[in-house]
């Protein structure tokens, strides 16, 4: 008789949709966990709200002035980080376009935390895709993640229903949820992300390469 396979590790991604360094994390999450395969290890994913910026103001800020007023960053530190985010985005998700300028703006993302907690209740299986799409449209296409045509269309490309992503942006569904979410996180003592929580206690924190993901998934699920 051969041994049940293992259950799939429950894993957490705190992250926010502007937050470069979480596709940098999530890139290095899936390659490890597709390393981790030929032994078994297998994970079910869950993506958990957090904003960096939950004041953003609507319009949005330019990504030079945010980052200067933030970070006391100069414009030619800015360009720097970008450039080796940007690099460190293409070796953790190979074909992931990351094109951040010195026009790109910031959002608030509070809406596409909306989306995705819909997601997650409607189509689980879909909420992975709707937080790829988020990315690319907000890295790759510098589109307004503010736009409810935006957010809808992401959604459609995940494969949700665009109708109904119309209908919860256009009403206040989940906003209690994803705040309660995020208390939640932060009670946690989550303060920044990308935060992988793995079977609720085990934490690997920031955008970490694919090897320190491997061998610590790994360590984890030897022990669970």
């Amino acid at each position: 008789m051969t041994d049940p396979a293992p259950r799939p590790l429950k894993i957490d991604f705190v992250s926010d949709v502007v937050c470069p360094w979480c596709v940098v994390g999530l890139g290095g999450l899936e390659t490890a966990l597709e390393t981790l395969k030929a032994e078994g290890v297998t994970a079910d994913i869950a993506f958990q709200p957090f904003e960096l910026n939950p004041q953003m103001a609507p319009e949005g800020e330019n990504i030079v002035e945010h980052i200067g007023a933030k970070y006391g960053s100069t414009p030619e530190q800015s360009a720097q980080n970008r450039a080796m985010i940007t690099q460190r985005a293409a070796e953790a998700w190979p074909g992931f376009e990351m094109n951040m300028t010195e026009a790109s703006r910031i959002w608030n993302t509070f809406d596409a935390h909306r989306l995705l907690h819909w997601a997650a209740e409607t189509a689980p299986a879909r909420q992975k895709a709707l937080k790829q799409a988020l990315f690319t449209a907000h890295f790759s296409q510098n589109r307004n993640i503010t736009d409810a045509g935006v957010l809808t269309a992401a959604a459609q490309t995940a494969g949700l229903d665009r109708a109904e992503a119309a209908e919860v942006l256009a009403s206040d569904r989940y906003v209690e949820a994803v705040r309660a979410a995020q208390a939640l996180w932060r009670g946690r003592g989550i303060t920044s992300v990308p935060a992988v929580v793995v079977e609720g206690k085990y934490l690997i924190s920031g955008g970490q390469p694919a090897q320190v993901f491997e061998e610590a998934l790994r360590k984890i699920a030897a022990e669970v």
